[in-house]
């Protein structure tokens, strides 16, 4: 009888194992990759974590301490600055995605090429767009020159000032120029995606165009909307470069802030820096989680719908 059973459990076992080992191995091919990956930045942000709470520092060991959380969330420039950050990110993020809603829908019946016109912008890197955004925008960019030979103004200076104005206008040009393609794909995915039963019926039982889209489309839109919309905010919330190119300077965003007192030459306010990235980083985090999350509850309720 053991003679039976122990070939029996041999089986068995090396059934389980070579399930566990297929289930396993993407993660398992990955886990090198993600190891080099896991020790560098979380070696980077543990040893950033010591730091801003006085261990570490370049003047010494240090000791325990949250002056520096103190010494940040205590001066008013962190809060101008969290505030513009705030301001730049919903506010482009809000216009992107209204205007990107839209030309989604004009673009849904479309053709490839004007498909791939509207998309031709996403490989361009951020730092061409700010070099267009200046030669055009700028008192002394092409529109300007072009209105200046006109007549239309007298100088360059009667030029409005779009670059590095307190609105930031041209920056939001620029993440509008930038960012509306990059919903616009997701959209476009998402709505060659549905069943076209859904408006048919609506418009059947008497639904008018806009009734059909707002009480059809719209909700069916909302969880790609939410999920681009989210991934927007929080690249808009921590680029460094376009505002610190493009951004006013009595009015700093939140990444340009951190990276000028990092860069300061008191080395007292490196903790204080540091406790500034961290707090960035923090707000980036949260921003995935909520993402995360909004994506987990919309594959659910999808799957749920599509059960019942």
């Amino acid at each position: 009888m053991v003679q039976v059973v122990q070939p029996e459990l041999r089986r068995v076992r090396s059934r389980i194992w070579a399930e566990w080992m297929e289930r396993s191995r993407p993660y398992l091919l990955l886990l090198p990759a993600l190891s080099i990956i896991g020790v560098l930045f979380g070696g980077g942000l543990l040893l950033a974590l010591f730091q801003s709470l006085g261990f570490f520092t370049l003047l010494g060991p240090g000791e325990l301490s949250l002056e520096a959380y103190r010494a940040a969330y205590s001066n008013s420039e962190f809060w101008t600055s969290l505030l513009q950050s705030f301001y730049i990110a919903i506010v482009a993020t809000a216009l992107s995605t209204v205007l990107s809603v839209g030309l989604a829908m004009l673009l849904r019946s479309a053709n490839r090429w004007a498909t791939l016109a509207c998309q031709i912008t996403l490989p361009i890197p951020h730092l061409v767009g700010i070099a267009g955004i200046l030669m055009l925008l700028a008192p002394s960019g092409l529109i300007a020159r072009v209105f200046l030979a006109l007549g239309w103004i007298q100088t360059d200076q009667d030029f409005p000032l779009l670059v590095n104005d307190g609105a930031s206008i041209g920056l939001l040009i620029h993440f509008l120029w930038k960012e509306i393609p990059f919903i616009t794909l997701i959209l476009l995915a998402v709505l060659r995606g549905l069943n076209p039963a859904y408006e048919q019926q609506a418009r059947a039982l008497g639904a008018s165009p806009w009734q059909c889209f707002w009480n059809v489309t719209l909700p069916l839109l909302k969880p790609g909307i939410l999920s681009a919309s989210l991934i927007v905010f929080g690249f808009i919330f921590s680029s460094f470069e376009v505002p610190f190119l493009l951004g006013a300077i009595q009015s700093r965003t939140l990444p340009v802030y951190v990276y000028r007192a990092f860069t300061d030459t008191d080395l007292t306010r490196r903790p204080e820096a540091i406790a500034l990235g961290l707090t960035l980083s923090a707000i980036s985090i949260a921003v995935i989680a909520i993402y995360l999350w909004i994506t987990a509850n919309a594959r659910s309720q999808v799957s749920g719908k599509r059960n019942s």
